[in-house]
């Protein structure tokens, strides 16, 4: 492309956005817009992206996406254009407050303030990053609603980037961005953010999935035509002004039910839903509306009457209103309807934004909205210690479906589903969470651990004499409501854990025993206890007892630190050494003395560096595998996998859609390394799981299919039976993936066998 095609590109690209702007309910500021797309232009001149492209398309793109696609108007584009500026060029924000006042220069800020993204290298601060974000938040929503757009750009444009890198983007979009998206109500950008991300970690299923639902399109069609015919008719009669088209599920919705409910695609009913759009200028007739169409569909069709959700009368914290009816379709399977007005419709699409369109100034949903921001801001002025406890913490309440109870008063109080009467209490106010010791629901006595359906009406009873206790947490699904009650047992416990650490130093004094971290550790070990502030507290309280009998151990653990310790600094003199031998061996070189470099080798314990840019070949060889199966996923030969590099510079190879390789990817991006299986030899634990109609003998055919006729070792198998239905738990060893694969397909041949498929 010569240089004046890539200028005529970029301008082209400018000129839609503002094209869009122009088409949009904002006021007109272009001259701002322009001046700013200018001033970013002349910033980024001669910076390219890693694609090749000239730099200044990534901020136009960002800009089209605020206006376009989320509703933004002329600051948010300003911003949007020069959010990379202050970053990445010598201007300030002050010289972008000088040129395009205080407004933009804030936004711009804030923007600067979170661009590494929320992650970088090590957890802490990753965790002050997304507080960060957080906070700006509540300051300014259109910040984060940018960081959203720049975001999807830079997801739309992955395929540019190392495999290493685009696992930690598509794993850090996935945990944080994707659950954001959806909590502010933009339904659009967090599909597209899903679909995204599962395109880049999974790749071969992405492909089957969309190949399969291309392939079954025409029948698809056929089925919803059949099925929207009568209710296209019905709305035409009632003279309504609308649009009606079929949803279809995004790839990783499909995806996700495959794997939740271990489904085959074909198998996945609900591909799509049909959703009923009207027009209605005046908001006050819209609910009448909305249940006039529903009477007029279960007219036509049979009801679901478990599956009516009303988001009309209580909005989703997200801002979604909408009428949902599920009623059986014309091929015997049930199919949802969702039924909106046009303002509904571009709420749910776009979120929040889209009510400054419709200027209808602190309505209900800004009001919700507002009272998410402030929870979100209690948590943070309460941050966990550990960062990635605070992320998870906070993700609990990100992705949640909710629940509407009432106070005796009559005040609405949105909850997470499962929430208990104890998250009521803390939602409510700290310290009636701390103090709370039964609940009344429905105006019947229930304990703290209760769990609250939507409609219920909850009177939270207290007293002074109570007391925090640990295992309140097991119940509690809140981030508020974990957050205070953590803080409240560190604040209570801190004196006994102060006065075990005082007899703890004590009893190691009198068996001359220093307060090392081996000495601790083996201690710890001795009692099952995972942190020494357990330790010190269960002293105290008299719970352990420190004897006689591990002082041995202590003084072996001790000297064994001692000798590594001087293995260690053996090592850094034979080092030193080295490098002195080096340097005057220089001038030696050309006599060709190698003596010195025949007597310096590596020592044995220092492992090569990985290089986390090239895809790292997982191998089986004489030695041993040149890498380590997580336990807590279990991956085998053939499955999606990563890499992540220990502190002891081990390949830990975890499978892509494991919770914990989740939370690798969102916090310890620049460790997580691309793979590729070329193993062979070695055998990998797998479970299995078989379940079906129980008959004499079936138990024998499946032993006899897996081990005799496939070869497959049995280590484990668990069989119960429950009435005419049994459930048969597997383990077996095998050398890949497509073992297993033939071992469900060859089980399921079995006479009585529903179901077989690989747990982990």
């Amino acid at each position: 492309m010569t240089a004046e095609q890539e200028e005529r590109m970029i301008e082209d690209a400018f000129q839609d956005v503002l094209n869009g702007y122009l088409k949009s309910n904002h006021r007109k500021k272009v001259e701002i817009i322009e001046r700013a797309y200018r001033f970013a232009k002349e910033a980024h001149a001669g910076v390219r992206r890693r694609s090749g492209e000239p730099y200044i398309l990534h901020p136009i793109a960002v800009a089209k996406i605020a206006s376009q696609e989320i509703g933004l108007g002329s600051t948010s584009i300003c911003a949007a254009l020069l959010h990379d500026v202050v970053e990445d060029t010598d201007y300030t924000v002050e010289d972008i407050e000088q040129h395009f006042g205080a407004k933009i220069a804030q936004l711009v800020e804030g923007l600067t303030k979170i661009s590494g993204g929320i992650f970088g290298d090590k957890a802490s601060a990753q965790a002050e990053n997304f507080r960060k974000l957080l906070l700006t938040m509540s300051e300014d929503i259109r910040v984060v609603l940018i960081k959203m757009a720049d975001r999807l750009h830079n997801m739309r444009t992955l395929g540019s980037m190392a495999p290493n890198k685009q696992y930690k983007i598509a794993g850090e979009t996935l945990y944080i961005y994707a659950p954001l998206a959806h909590r502010l109500g933009l339904f659009a950008i967090k599909t597209e953010l899903e679909d995204l991300s599962f395109k880049y970690e999974h790749p071969a299923a992405y492909k089957q999935i969309s190949d399969k639902i291309r392939a079954s399109e025409e029948r698809r069609q056929a089925v919803y035509s059949d099925f929207s015919a009568p209710i296209k008719a019905k709305l035409d009669e009632m003279g309504l002004k609308y649009e009606a088209k079929a949803r279809l599920k995004s790839v990783y919705s499909i995806w996700n039910k495959m794997e939740t409910k271990h489904l085959p695609f074909e198998e996945v009913y609900d591909l799509y839903a049909m959703r009923i759009v009207f027009e209605c200028d005046d908001q006050s007739k819209e609910k009448s509306i909305c249940w006039n169409i529903y009477s007029a569909i279960t007219d036509i069709y049979r009801l679901h009457p478990d599956r009516t959700r009303d988001w009309i009368v209580t909005p989703k914290a997200n801002g979604y209103q909408a009428l949902h009816l599920t009623v059986m379709g014309t091929d015997g399977n049930w199919v949802e309807v969702q039924i909106r007005s046009r303002r509904m419709d571009e709420i749910a699409e776009k979120g929040f934004a889209a009510h400054w369109k419709y200027k209808i100034g602190e309505g209900d949903e800004e009001s919700e909205l507002n009272a998410w921001l402030r929870t979100i801001k209690d948590i943070l002025d309460n941050p966990e210690p550990s960062a990635m406890d605070f992320l998870d913490t906070l993700k609990l309440n990100l992705f949640s479906s909710e629940i509407v109870v009432f106070t005796p008063k009559g005040e609405l109080v949105t909850l997470p589903a499962g929430a208990s009467v104890l998250d009521a209490a803390f939602a409510l106010h700290s310290e009636l969470g701390i103090r709370c010791i039964a609940g009344k629901v429905n105006h019947k006595l229930v304990p703290l651990s209760q769990q609250l359906k939507s409609g219920d009406q909850v009177e939270v009873l207290t007293s002074m004499s109570q007391s925090p206790q640990p295992e309140w947490e097991d119940f509690l699904v809140t981030a508020k409501a974990k957050t205070r009650l953590r803080a409240a047992l560190r604040k209570e416990r801190q004196p006994l854990i102060a006065q075990g650490h005082e007899m703890l130093q004590r009893w190691l004094d009198e068996h001359n025993l220093p307060a090392s971290n081996p000495v601790i550790t083996k201690i710890m070990g001795t009692y099952h206890i995972l942190k020494r502030d357990e330790l010190c507290y269960q002293l105290a309280k008299g719970e352990i007892v420190l004897g006689e009998f591990i002082v041995p151990a202590l003084k072996k653990a001790e000297e064994r630190e001692e000798k590594t310790a001087n293995r260690s600094m053996l090592s850094k003199i034979f080092r030193i050494g080295r490098s002195s031998a080096d340097k005057s061996g220089d001038a030696a070189k050309a006599g060709g003395d190698t003596a010195a470099g025949d007597a310096a080798t590596t020592p044995a314990a220092q492992k090569p560096k990985i290089n986390t840019k090239e895809t790292y070949v997982l191998r089986y060889d004489e030695n041993g595998a040149n890498f380590k199966l997580a336990q807590c996923c279990g991956p085998i030969p053939g499955d999606d996998v990563l890499g992540f590099i220990t502190d002891e510079g081990e390949v830990e190879i975890h499978a892509l859609d494991c919770p914990r390789a989740q939370m690798l990817k969102a916090g310890y991006g620049t460790r997580i390394v691309a793979t590729r299986w070329e193993t062979e030899g070695g055998k990998y634990l797998a479970h299995v799981r078989i379940e079906g109609i129980d008959r004499h003998g079936i138990l024998q055919e499946l032993i006899q299919m897996i081990s005799t006729h496939l070869s497959i070792d049995i280590r484990k198998l668990d069989i119960e039976a429950s009435g005419e239905v049994f459930t048969c738990d597997l383990w077996v060893r095998v050398a890949s993936v497509e073992i297993i694969k033939d071992l469900c397909h060859k089980t399921q041949t079995i006479d009585g066998v529903k179901l077989a498929t690989r747990i982990a």
